[in-house]
């Protein structure tokens, strides 16, 4: 179940959608956090307007209860704690952090498993995130993300051991695929100790999210949840 939280986290950050495992508070568990985090047009206050992150993506998902309850990685079961901030402004990678700091201090979560992803403007501070906070992460799925790709930010997404894999449609009009490919290149011409991958879809405008994130794609028998859970690291704040 999705429940909206007004509570501001930063003054870019009026409140947040959260999901948690079913069992969250019959346990002591700690759980695998994947941040997400939405597009232009659900930029609100966070308190009246906060209905709509959770419309779209893996919010939406859950809203409509088609997210599983668990996930299985390498033979094991986890269950992810869910949490998309609504964002006042084009966030930066200071209120993306603010978010993961906040939800640690919060919620019983599995540091070593913390991920980020996000479509169009959110799949841009996925990007940008990675490369400035990628201590923290061990894994980014950026969908048409609204962001540039340089060589020193592909450089430090290699250097970081994160997973990346990134998802786009080719005919996307209002986020060029070449922001998908250019960040994939360029990380993989640093030789990063996991290769980058990338989905490239031929048709679908910009709406490369509701297929990205659906739990029935798969590819090589992994859709992008179990991908993530495949990864885990010693993560600092």
């Amino acid at each position: 179940m999705q429940k909206a939280i007004i509570q501001p986290v930063t003054g870019n950050i009026g409140g947040y959608q959260e999901a948690l495992p079913a069992r969250y508070y019959s346990t002591t568990k700690e759980y695998p956090l994947l941040i997400f985090i939405h597009g232009v047009g659900e930029l609100g206050n966070g308190s009246s307007d906060l209905w709509m992150a959770a419309n779209i993506g893996t919010p939406g998902l859950i809203k409509n209860n088609k997210f599983p309850a668990s996930f299985t990685s390498n033979g094991k079961t986890f269950s992810f704690i869910v949490l998309a901030p609504q964002f006042k402004a084009w966030p930066n990678s200071t209120d993306v952090h603010a978010m993961i700091a906040f939800a640690i201090s919060k919620y019983r979560i599995d540091t070593t498993r913390i991920y980020v992803s996000g479509l169009s403007m959110g799949g841009g501070a996925t990007w940008e995130y990675a490369a400035g906070y990628n201590s923290r992460i061990a894994a980014i799925v950026p969908i048409c993300g609204a962001a540039g790709p340089t060589n020193e930010k592909a450089q430090k997404i290699a250097q970081s051991g994160l997973g990346v894999w990134a998802f786009h449609n080719l005919d996307d009009g209002i986020v060029s695929s070449s922001n998908t490919t250019g960040y994939v290149n360029k990380i993989n011409s640093f030789n990063p100790t996991t290769a980058a991958r990338m989905s490239l879809w031929p048709t679908g405008g910009h709406d490369a999210w509701t297929k990205a994130t659906e739990p029935s794609y798969k590819e090589n028998g992994l859709n992008m949840y179990e991908w993530l859970l495949q990864f885990s690291k010693k993560t600092s704040l």
